[in-house]
């Protein structure tokens, strides 16, 4: 396994941690929800590779996020990465 990939299946600190929660408070309700439903399920075994996934994608327009997480768009252009792939996946997980 080589050094990029040992960091990045790191775990994120505690710091990290809250800098990315502030970073994923979303203006719409329902993104909000799927947000917060990850970090109750997957805060504690958070990647490095996994945090930037997510903030990839905390780039994109409220509506553009909340039809990714609804599947009536997948990513594309930039954000066609396996971080961005998992992560997304994850957030997906019904209730």
């Amino acid at each position: 396994m080589t050094a990029f990939a040992v960091e990045n299946n790191a775990l994120i600190d505690e710091r990290a941690l809250s800098k990315l929660r502030w970073r994923c408070r979303r203006g719409l309700l329902e993104n909000d929800l799927f947000i917060e439903r990850f970090f109750d399920r997957y805060a504690s075994s958070l990647t490095e590779a996994q945090a930037e996934g997510l903030r990839l994608l905390m780039d994109l327009s409220d509506n553009d996020l909340l039809d990714l997480f609804l599947r009536r768009k997948e990513p594309e252009g930039e954000l066609m990465r396996p971080d961005v792939s998992e992560v997304l996946s994850l957030l997906r997980v019904p209730a």
